[in-house]
């Protein structure tokens, strides 16, 4: 059976189209129902998908589905309770980072403004025995500013490498995943090098912080509140791990519903929570208020290297970006123009039928985008499959309405403006453009070697 979406010749998942938010599990069932049910299939059974193509066991492989179907409410309770126990050689600082587009969810779902439910957040996972609670904000602010600086030094070297331009975002791991083990050498050249702002995050704390608390990288649980479940395959990433301290920078993703989940199972209210200040890696600071970055459901990478390559590279100053909608909502396009030419010509393509018609007009050699922001979820960030859904699996539009609402009204920051961002460039990574900001702040994509049968790519 030959999955639509990536396009092997064997696929244990046939989706018809992006609408589609899950797969079922009867798509999911082996050949023969007697054998016993592989780790992933009790994933899927378990209602944890993938986004999209990655809910199949070739994407997946069986030792990824068992780590993945590790990472979940049972492992911070595992924490928690070693914890309590007199042995303190196996005790763990936890440390909790929360995506941004997390927190709309439960400002949404709780009917709080985003301030109050970030308070309100960070006082739950104290009151279970977290010790810190972070915003990966300030993650999305390295990852932003690495990107806009590689982009601008593709655009001058394009005549010079043949894979310079397009550059693709590479904050989203389903599109990695899919790039990587099905669009394979012809996309992942032109994938951005820069970490995604959850990897960073992982960087920051078992780096930056745990060399500010004194402690060993090993001895902190670092745990990541995100929107979508692929963030559990990113964290296994063999390039986000530390052989010396045997020690991953995010040992276990949760995702925004998976908390409400742990609520609910102890029957807590809202109302019943403290409102505790989320903290800063930068020691008694606390963070004051929520801030975002431009961008209607993400991280808005787009919005940042246009309005960045245009003064760098055209020295022309963009306050506002008017984006054109082409063959869907979920794929539109932002251009620049200077004496009557258009100089840059950017994407957004959201969830994977955008995706593969970006492909295909890049393996047609008819592509005409200078940059593209690429995610696996429909709708972006804010719909992730780990928070905007219902109980059957469908998307909850009213909530998703809800939460873009609150994620419009949330304050803008630049991540130029920060001054923590700045300090710890100096402190930390030893300047602007340093050997440490690449080894810190930079990956390399590449395409993992399939087997012939395995791959049946005709667009």
């Amino acid at each position: 059976m030959k999955c639509e979406n990536c396009t092997k010749t064997e696929c244990s998942k046939k989706q018809k189209n992006d609408d589609k938010q899950n797969a079922s599990v009867d798509a999911l069932r082996l050949n023969n129902e007697n054998e016993e049910k592989s780790e992933f299939h009790k994933l899927a059974s378990a209602k944890i998908f993938l986004s999209d193509c990655l809910a199949c066991d070739s994407c997946v492989t069986a030792e990824e589905g068992v780590r993945i179907f590790q990472q979940n409410q049972k492992e911070l309770f595992r924490i928690l309770n070693l914890n309590k126990k007199c042995d303190t050689s196996k005790h763990k600082v936890l440390a909790v980072s929360v995506c941004p587009q997390s927190l709309p969810y439960f400002a949404a779902k709780f009917n709080l403004n985003v301030n109050d439910a970030a308070k309100k957040l960070c006082g739950f996972l104290k009151s279970l025995g977290v010790h810190y609670v972070f915003d990966t904000t300030i993650a999305a602010d390295f990852s932003i500013l690495e990107s806009q600086k590689e982009f601008v030094r593709r655009y001058q070297q394009r005549n010079q490498e043949e894979h310079a331009l397009p550059m693709f975002a590479s904050a989203c791991p389903g599109w990695i995943r899919y790039a990587e083990r099905v669009l394979t050498n012809p996309v992942t050249p032109h994938i951005c090098t820069a970490k995604s702002p959850q990897q960073i995050m992982g960087s920051l704390v078992k780096g930056y912080f745990a060399r500010q608390q004194n402690l060993s990288p090993d001895k902190i649980f670092h745990i990541i509140v995100a929107p979508c479940y692929d963030k559990k395959l990113e964290a296994l990433w063999e390039d986000f791990y530390t052989p010396l301290y045997n020690s991953q920078d995010v040992d276990c993703v949760l995702t925004s519903g998976e908390i409400v989940q742990i609520m609910e199972q102890k029957n807590i209210s809202m109302k019943e929570v403290s409102e505790v200040a989320v903290d800063s890696l930068f020691g008694e600071i606390k963070e004051e208020e929520v801030v975002r970055h431009d961008g209607r459901r993400s991280d808005g990478y787009l919005e940042h290297i246009f309005k960045h390559a245009a003064k760098e590279l055209f020295d022309m100053d963009v306050q506002e970006i008017t984006y054109k909608v082409l063959k869907n909502k979920d794929f539109q396009e932002v251009t620049l123009e200077k004496d009557g030419e258009t100089v840059l010509r950017f994407a957004a393509a959201y969830g994977f039928r955008n995706i593969q018609n970006v492909v295909l007009k890049l393996k047609r050699g008819k592509f005409l985008y200078h940059f593209v922001e690429v995610l696996a979820c429909p709708g972006g960030c804010l719909n992730g499959k780990g928070q905007a859904q219902t109980e059957d699996g469908k998307a909850d539009k009213v909530l998703l309405s809800q939460m873009e609402e609150v994620y419009a009204a949330i304050p803008v920051r630049l991540p130029e403006t920060s001054i923590h961002v700045q300090k710890l460039y100096q402190d930390w990574l030893e300047g602007l453009d340093s050997k440490k900001v690449q080894e810190t702040l930079h990956t390399k994509y590449c395409a993992v070697n399939q087997t012939a049968s395995s791959m049946d790519i005709k667009w």
